[in-house]
């Protein structure tokens, strides 16, 4: 099949992204022109994954400082975008990194190309962890639509299969609204990625009958001591995996690493509409009162993380050792900058 899906398209001043919730079915590109229709984007799921967000954001912040050029007004818009979903700290990131540069546009498009750069790493440098056929469980959506670049976990495996390994991806459809299902076999099937859709529930049964070699999945937020936030029903995969002696591998940019925050305790979680429970695909599955729990995320403990996969390599358990040296770390822009000067 054909090339990657573009999630963020950004060309003379005007920003349009996928929507992504009408995948697989229709494949729609909109505009977004004013701090409405970029907050309503991310907030519907129009546009997500952490790191396709954050690039989303940029641009976005790009385009409302020329449209609106009262500077209180402006700071007003950026902040509602800033806010729009709270538990992926990519969005706050690249917001503020925008909002600090002397040329905003610029600062925008430098981000998404360092998006590109920085998955290409993480997929080469997670691609030894796996073998030629490796069984390999994904969550969520984590390949390029969710980046705006090349994918981060199924990044990975698409790499894997560039390689010559053939990996074959298990595909969880990802409850409540089949992010596996509708967006990670998708671009499986675009990767020229063998894989098996499955329910969320049939994980355990599948590792009990060894069907996984791997688990390997994203992130919205890393605390320094590893603690990882991600798409509700990760925390699961990661017991269930330790319960069978499977390793469960979180890939992630460093902007992923939260360094502010010491475990995922102080990380946000995220609640969703009750409608996105009780209804699907817009037909009523449950009473229209049933009380509904709708966290968008959970966290997994750190120390049930065999290993993260950064741009930067692995790191490895004890992890409030390593992830301080991922916070000692240039962040990939001064890499490019201390590389163009070198030129």
């Amino acid at each position: 099949m054909s090339d990657a899906l573009e999630a963020v398209r950004y060309e003379n001043g005007q920003l349009q992204y996928l929507d992504q919730r009408l995948l697989p079915a229709e494949i729609r590109y909109e505009r977004a022109r004013t701090c409405d229709d970029i907050v309503a984007a991310i907030a519907t799921l129009a546009v997500r994954g952490a790191p396709c967000i954050g690039v989303f954001a940029a641009y976005g912040i790009a385009v409302l400082r020329v449209v609106e050029r009262d500077d209180r007004a402006f700071a007003a818009a950026a902040a509602r975008v800033r806010s729009a979903r709270p538990t992926a700290v990519n969005l706050a990131w690249a917001v503020d990194r925008v909002l600090a540069a002397p040329d905003m546009e610029r600062e925008a498009i430098a981000i998404h190309e360092e998006q590109r750069s920085i998955d290409a790493a993480i997929g080469s440098n997670g691609v030894p962890l796996f073998g030629k056929g490796a069984r390999v469980l994904t969550h969520c959506n984590t390949g390029p639509i969710a980046t705006a670049g090349y994918g981060s976990a199924l990044g990975v495996l698409i790499a894997a299969q560039r390689a010559g390994l053939a990996p074959h991806a298990i595909v969880d459809e990802t409850r409540p609204l089949l992010q596996g299902a509708r967006l990670t076999y998708l671009e499986c099937q675009r990767a020229g990625i063998d894989a098996t859709l499955q329910v969320d529930g049939a994980a355990a049964i599948a590792m009990a009958r060894g069907r996984v070699d791997a688990v390997i999945v994203g992130a919205d937020r890393i605390a320094r001591n590893g603690d990882t936030a991600n798409k509700i029903g990760t925390y699961a995969l990661a017991i269930l995996a330790a319960h069978h002696a499977i390793p469960f591998y979180v890939a992630a940019p460093r902007s992923t690493f939260d360094f502010t925050i010491a475990s995922g305790a102080e990380i946000p979680i995220e609640e969703r509409d009750a409608a996105e429970v009780r209804s699907f695909a817009g037909r009523a599955v449950a009473p229209e009162d049933a009380r509904v729990y709708n966290p968008a995320f959970d966290v997994t403990p750190g120390h049930l993380v065999a290993a993260f996969i950064t741009e930067y390599g692995l790191l490895r358990p004890p992890y409030l050792e390593s992830i301080a040296t991922l916070a000692g770390r240039p962040a990939w822009s001064a890499l490019r900058n201390a590389e163009e000067l070198r030129a």
